[in-house]
């Protein structure tokens, strides 16, 4: 896993050469929060927000 929230790939220097490229790269992003909730646990923390249901924890 690595150290940073900060993705390898910089999605705001890049040229998208179609819609479909964006969408690639979109559902790409959205793919590594989805398995990593941490990332949203921490996010909805920092907000004081809290879930409606418990998540259950990976091990």
């Amino acid at each position: 896993m690595r150290g940073s929230v900060q993705p390898c790939e910089c999605q705001a220097n890049t040229a998208f050469t179609d819609p479909e490229h964006l969408m690639r790269a979109l559902r790409h992003g959205l793919r590594e929060i989805q398995y990593r909730s941490n990332l949203i646990d921490g996010c909805l923390a920092e907000t004081g927000l809290t879930l409606a249901t418990p998540r259950q924890q990976s091990q």
